[in-house]
């Protein structure tokens, strides 16, 4: 196994910068480098030098011995004065030295999940964690890393060895009086993980918006103030706003924070008959966005007939309160009336719908856990025919099992891996 060193901390200037080496030579590599030996396990302030003994930086330098680390290998850091200069002077000392070699992305992770310190699946929160951007993107992911993914997938497989475990004792005897029924017993297993896994993969969908974000499409007609709105949402010139009808052709999107919650707004084309190809264009557009959308707020008249139909939590509101002498259920992009209860609205929608997500964040989870489900209502279906047919259902229950593997990567992933950690940066 070769011995890998990269920074572990963001490019560009810092007050502290990381520099991690993970490997059967790390300890080595680093004392090489260090002016004086380093402890196996531990900390110390060091001067690092340069091959002619030169002063690189002083740094405060953490050792791990295996198996007590990220990597589950001899690990140090040097956490270096980060300015851009002290970074590469020892990033360069680090690269002379013949028993190290640069990390490729993600290989302190792919190691860390090779060594079992981490599962598939908090290799994935791991990724969704460097990249959240609101409270509850973090909250989700963190909830994954911490293992609740897998300790789920743990009891869940050995629930199911146990059935499996069971039908396969009655197989081996068959020939003779068994003393007692176990098919209670198995079925009570299968049914209580059958219902665990249905309700993740429902909560899925949920838990993917938490970390893609949510979609909040503005709808009308043209020219009743969606970009104004949008503008005003976003707190800037997002979209272009003018008195002519028809001046948002295309989709424009903004992401924001929405009360802890990833939500992108969507402005759309003006809903109306055109003879304007390039309108007509945007208006199908604006349609079709508009029904994927997990949230749709209409600005419309009372009296206005909706060409799109209304969903469970969309908003209905009046445009333009500020020429109104009547404003009551009205908003204002232009003055802000208004716009505090909509964020509020959106608010409270949003975090309701939340309150269904599971643990399982991502849709490959989904397809792992579906896959365990078919297999375990087959087994099921199976055991009502009767003791003969039970080879048949302790299979399907080991299906079942093998897809719960594949969820936490223990079997059947290795095709994954690769496009997995190539969304990870250098020293991850």
């Amino acid at each position: 196994m070769d011995t890998i060193f990269a920074l572990a901390s963001a490019q560009g200037k810092a007050g502290v910068s990381v520099i991690r080496i993970s490997g059967p030579l790390a300890l080595d590599a680093a004392n090489q480098i260090c002016d004086r030996p380093l402890p196996a396990k531990g900390r110390g302030l060091r001067c690092l030098l340069d091959l002619d003994g030169g002063h690189l930086d002083e740094a405060l330098v953490l050792t791990f011995a295996a198996p007590a680390s990220f990597t589950g290998e001899d690990s140090v850091e040097f956490q270096v004065h980060g300015s851009t200069a002290v970074v590469s002077a020892v990033l360069g000392r680090l690269t002379k030295s013949p028993d190290l070699r640069l990390a490729e992305p993600g290989e302190f992770t792919r190691r860390a999940l090779e060594n079992g310190k981490l599962d598939l699946a908090q290799v994935e929160a791991l990724a969704d964690l460097i990249d959240a951007e609101t409270e509850a993107q973090r909250k989700q992911a963190q909830v994954v890393l911490a293992g609740a993914l897998g300790d789920l997938a743990e009891r869940w497989r050995a629930d199911l060895i146990r059935a499996a475990s069971l039908i396969e004792v009655t197989i081996d005897f068959a020939d003779e009086d068994v003393p007692v029924d176990v098919t209670p017993e198995v079925t009570s297993l299968l049914d209580n993980v059958a219902r665990d896994l249905k309700a993740e993969t429902e909560g899925v969908k949920i838990a993917e918006r938490i970390r893609d974000g949510f979609e909040v499409a503005i709808i009308g007609a043209p020219n009743v103030g969606k970009s104004t709105l949008l503008n005003m949402l976003s707190g800037r010139e997002a979209a272009i706003t003018s008195e002519f009808a028809g001046t948002t052709r295309d989709v424009i999107e903004v992401r924001m924070d929405l009360a802890g919650l990833p939500v992108t707004l969507l402005d759309t084309a003006g809903l109306r008959e055109t003879d304007d190809h390039v309108e007509g264009i945007g208006i199908e557009l604006a349609r079709k966005r508009a029904e994927q959308a997990d949230l749709r707020v209409f600005l419309v008249e009372p009296d206005e007939v909706l060409e799109l139909e209304m969903k469970p939590g969309d908003i209905r509101l009046r445009p333009k309160a500020d020429r109104r002498e009547d404003d009551t259920g009205s908003i204002s992009g232009k003055t802000g009336q208004g716009i505090d209860h909509l964020v509020s609205h959106i608010s409270d929608v949003l975090k309701d719908r939340s309150t269904q997500v599971g643990i399982a964040t991502r849709t490959r989870h989904r397809e792992m856990m579906l896959s365990a489900l078919i297999s375990l209502n087959e087994a099921q279906t199976v055991l009502q025919r009767g003791a003969e047919f039970y080879e048949i259902a302790a299979e399907d229950i080991r299906s079942a099992v093998r897809s719960l593997e594949m969820l936490v990567g223990r079997v059947g992933v290795e095709n994954l891996l690769d496009e997995i950690f190539s969304s990870f940066c250098l020293g991850k």
